[in-house]
């Protein structure tokens, strides 16, 4: 049996994030005795890129070629990888969170009966049956579910598993789209997010909230985040008067984040935006109140001015 794992990408680039999918069906695969891992690639992508998914843990990868791939329409997607499931006979389908994939899987669930986890935050345990952990409650707590479906989708939360990287090549086959997909939708404009690093993709983030005063002290917050190679964020209230567009906002209401590194600068620490990144694996606060409530959350903390600690942090990261 086969486990497919399903890759997302744009402008042909694939997302970091969603190759940690492909570690985790590697390793899901070892303990459900299913020893090909199958990624699935939709729209135009080099070949060389490709291939290189095997160091991930992908077995083969199956690149579906169209120009109908082009506006990442959920339908069209959903029903591409519905039909390389019915036809290779694939009955567990991994992906990696996000509302794409999110989607797909309730579309894919309402069409075939599968039985769709989201949030996963544990490999399959099948020692009774088939069970995976899954994140509740905006991650303050997690929860035991049996799944009990033929055909199983898990969407699985970033950093589950450590992503695999052995320099290993897969073979790549190339397809044409099925002409049964319809495009039901006409894209009449986008608007797209700008950044050198999305805040989905990115390994580290450093957000600001109203503790920076105006949007014109907000260089401080680009400087730390240039030189840690990291991608911005802001809290809510930040975005809502506009001081930062609003796919900048971090938070239950906004973007949810789970970077290996989270810095958060003048952000009191409100429920609302800690349920956005209580994924990530280390949080580190800058506030001048020893008393914000985001201190009690964090694994480092700062009390101080914010426009004499980035500076210095900074300069210190430059040196490094």
């Amino acid at each position: 049996m086969s486990i497919l794992v399903f890759i997302e990408g744009s402008e042909g680039v694939l997302k970091k994030s969603s190759k940690e999918a492909i570690s985790y069906a590697a390793q899901a695969g070892s303990i459900l005795n299913d020893q090909e891992i199958v990624a699935v690639v939709l729209g135009s992508y080099d070949e060389s890129i490709l291939s290189n998914l095997g160091s991930n843990g992908a077995t083969k990868v199956i690149n579906v070629e169209g120009d109908v791939f082009a506006e990442n329409q959920i339908g069209v997607f959903s029903d591409s990888i519905q039909g390389i499931m019915t036809d290779n006979d694939i009955k567990l389908l991994v992906m990696i969170k996000s509302s794409f994939s999110d989607n797909i899987g309730g579309r894919i669930a309402g069409k075939t009966g599968a039985s769709v986890v989201s949030s996963v935050i544990s490999l399959p345990d099948v020692s009774n049956g088939f069970k995976v952990n899954k994140s509740i409650f905006t991650g303050k707590a997690a929860t035991t579910v049996s799944v009990n479906g033929d055909i199983k989708v898990l969407i699985v939360n970033k950093n589950t598993v450590e992503l695999q990287e052995s320099g290993d090549i897969a073979p790549v086959e190339k397809i044409q789209v099925s002409s049964d997909i319809e495009v039901k939708i006409k894209i009449t404009g986008k608007e797209k997010a700008e950044g050198d690093i999305l805040l989905e993709d990115a390994d580290i983030v450093v957000s600001g909230g109203r503790g920076l005063k105006g949007p014109e002290n907000w260089g401080i917050i680009e400087d730390l985040a240039k030189a840690l190679g990291a991608a911005t964020g802001c809290s809510k209230p930040v975005s809502d008067v506009g001081w930062r567009p609003h796919h900048e906002h971090v938070g239950q209401t906004g973007v949810k984040v789970s970077p290996n590194l989270y810095i958060a600068v003048g952000i009191s620490g409100a429920i609302q935006h800690l349920a956005g990144v209580n994924s990530s694996k280390v949080l580190v606060a800058i506030n001048n109140d020893p008393e914000a409530p985001f201190f009690k959350a964090a694994d480092y903390g700062i009390v101080g001015d914010a426009f004499e600690v980035l500076p210095k942090l900074t300069e210190k990261i430059k040196s490094l």
